[in-house]
């Protein structure tokens, strides 16, 4: 009894230690605690002349994945090269490489796979002098980066021994029909890649019935910001992804990888596209959307510059205008409305302004977006040395006069005009990478319309961004419900001062994560110079006021000035653009 319940046990123990049938092609696995890699072939013999596959199998565990030819923002591509030796030689190909999954983690985008893996390649076997018809050796070495929390690099030696034959389906055939399933095909639609970025597909068969989602990864690291959303715009006969190009992006040269498009049904097919650089034509327009489609358009510009007033890169410039805005309770009407038209002017001037640089180097068929000011590590510095000298002046380190970030209290009122108006262009400064809600669509239409709707898209945003200001100045009655000035207008103006320096620390973490801790240094020690030089400042000032000698006056301000002087001269060392940083990328830094 107890013999015939352990003989089935006997049986599965006794299969399992037997050799593998013939028909297997697959070498010993090398095995860790994340996956086992084997060598395997598509047949289990093989013949001089024809080609066979071979494929680097990975069955890993749950959890962890590895990488596409582009790993995107972290990781590293995995190699394989497969000789043959004794009865044959050969050398295999490059990897076959499926359509992969995309996994994002926070910032970061990843083109990686999962599960049960096969990459393919090809090798040719010819046959070697005075071998006879003794089996070909394949002898392989592969390398790998698997990651899940962290990323473990791996590497394998793989053995496999075919004998000579008429070639025959081995036991991994299936793995090879699957991944070639898995393979990108040939785009039948014509692709262009304009100089802003954005991908077009056209061609019979696409339509918004057809193609319900799509999104392109490049096979060059670097090519678009893999992170970027990729608005996509469908029409009978082509569609088009707006991509966001990368450091690696060239405006004269062909882009390459893969679209994914997505069916009603929720069926993806992965194309191999070869986009050529050329003008995207614009979509179709629907009957009678001419004019409606830009109202459309500056209304939501209007309404983004609005929303971003909440934003709060422009925060600090509000609470100048704010301190400005205590003052205008009995003041007036025609110097509120001067006032405010001045800061609208300042606002609409440097939309304008911005509209019209990025325009301009769109037309010499360079890239540029929205906020590109930010890319340049200088600027950077600059705003967050002014800004840090505007928390200074908030504070009482020393008396600021109707410059650009003049409260709009002292000085003749042709200055405090100026002061409003520079004031309006700070906040349009610091306001661009604060893109509010609304904003993306109508700096999308601004950038791909012609120049002169475009100018009206910006214009729109600086209209949006100014009125509450405007409102607030121009109706009496608002203007009578703000507090009296008082001593309590000291206190709120310090108070004050502390989002502003939030702000810098903002800034400072924008320039760490895109330019390093070099950079870094480089703004600590002008924020250090600002301080003493605001500090000097105040000195020469309370010295003014109790008579002291001219000598430490002066004395006190040219110090002021060297300390200033120095920092414009750290300027140069920071004129480079910002670079994305490899945040990781190649295996150095936390995985996605």
């Amino acid at each position: 009894m107890i013999l015939s319940r352990l003989w089935p046990v006997f049986l599965l123990a006794l299969a399992a230690l037997s050799p593998r049938p013939a028909g297997a092609a697959e070498s010993a696995p090398v095995t860790s605690a994340r996956d086992v890699a084997t060598l395997v072939t598509d047949t289990d013999r093989y013949r001089p002349g024809v080609p066979l596959h071979v494929g680097l199998r990975l069955r890993l565990q749950p959890g962890w994945h590895t990488y596409w030819i582009n790993p995107g923002d972290a990781g590293e591509a995995p190699t394989l090269d497969v000789r043959g030796e004794s009865g044959a030689t050969g050398r295999s190909g490059a990897i076959a490489w499926p359509v992969p999954e995309r996994l994002r983690d926070g910032p970061l985008m990843s083109y990686a796979y999962t599960g049960d893996v096969l990459l393919p390649a090809e090798l040719r076997p010819v046959a070697a002098a005075g071998a006879g018809d003794g089996a070909m050796v394949l002898k392989a070495t592969a390398d790998w980066l698997v990651c899940a929390a962290v990323c473990v690099p791996e590497h394998g030696v793989f053995t496999l021994s075919l004998p000579t034959g008429d070639p025959a389906p081995s036991a991994e055939a299936p793995l090879f029909a699957r991944a070639a399933a898995g393979l990108p095909t040939a785009s039948p639609f014509a692709a262009t890649i304009a100089p802003d970025g954005t991908l077009a597909l056209s061609g019979e068969g696409l339509s918004p019935d057809t193609v319900r989602d799509a999104w392109f990864m490049p096979v060059t690291s670097g090519a678009i910001d893999q992170d970027a959303a990729q608005a996509l715009s469908v029409h009978d006969g082509g569609l088009t992804l707006a991509l966001k190009p990368g450091d690696a992006f060239h405006s004269a040269a062909t882009l390459d990888g893969v679209v994914v498009l997505k069916d009603a049904g929720g069926q993806t097919r992965g194309l191999s596209v070869s986009a050529r650089p050329g003008t995207v034509a614009a979509m179709p327009a629907a009957p009678g959307a001419g004019v409606a489609g830009l109202g459309r358009i500056l209304l939501l510009a209007f309404a983004g510059g609005l929303v971003l007033n909440l934003m709060p890169c422009v925060f600090p410039v509000l609470v100048m205008k704010a301190m400005a805005l205590t003052r205008l309770a009995g003041g007036r009407a025609s110097a509120r409305l001067a006032g405010a038209g001045a800061y609208t002017a300042g606002v609409v001037g440097a939309f304008a302004a911005l509209g019209g640089i990025i325009l301009a180097v769109r037309a010499a068929g360079d890239v540029a977006g929205w906020g590109f000011q930010f890319q340049s590590a200088a600027f950077v510095a600059a705003i967050c040395w002014l800004l840090f000298a505007v928390a200074l002046n908030l504070l009482g380190v020393f008396g600021m006069g109707n410059g650009i970030a003049s409260l709009g209290g002292a000085g003749t009122v042709r200055a405090g005009y100026l002061g409003d108006a520079m004031t309006g262009v700070l906040a349009v400064l610091v306001a661009t990478p604060c893109t509010a809600p609304f904003m993306g669509a109508a700096i999308a239409g601004a950038l791909s319309a012609p120049a002169p709707v475009a100018m009206l898209v910006f214009v729109a945003m600086g209209a949006g961004l100014a009125a509450p200001y405007l409102v607030l100045a121009g109706v009496p009655g608002l203007a009578r419900h703000l507090p009296r000035p008082g001593p309590w207008m000291d206190i709120l103006r310090q108070g004050l001062a502390f989002p502003v320096l939030g702000t810098c620390v903002w800034l400072l973490w924008v320039l760490a994560l895109q330019a390093g801790a070099g950079a870094v240094a480089v703004l600590g020690t002008g924020l250090v110079l600002v301080g003493l030089a605001a500090w000097l400042t105040g000195l020469a000032q309370a010295m003014a006021m109790r008579d002291a000698p001219a000598r430490r006056i002066r004395l006190c301000r040219a110090v002021a000035l060297a300390a200033l002087g120095i920092v414009l001269a750290l300027l140069p060392g920071l004129g480079q653009p910002v670079t994305g940083g490899d945040g990781g990328a190649n295996g150095g830094g936390p995985p996605p």
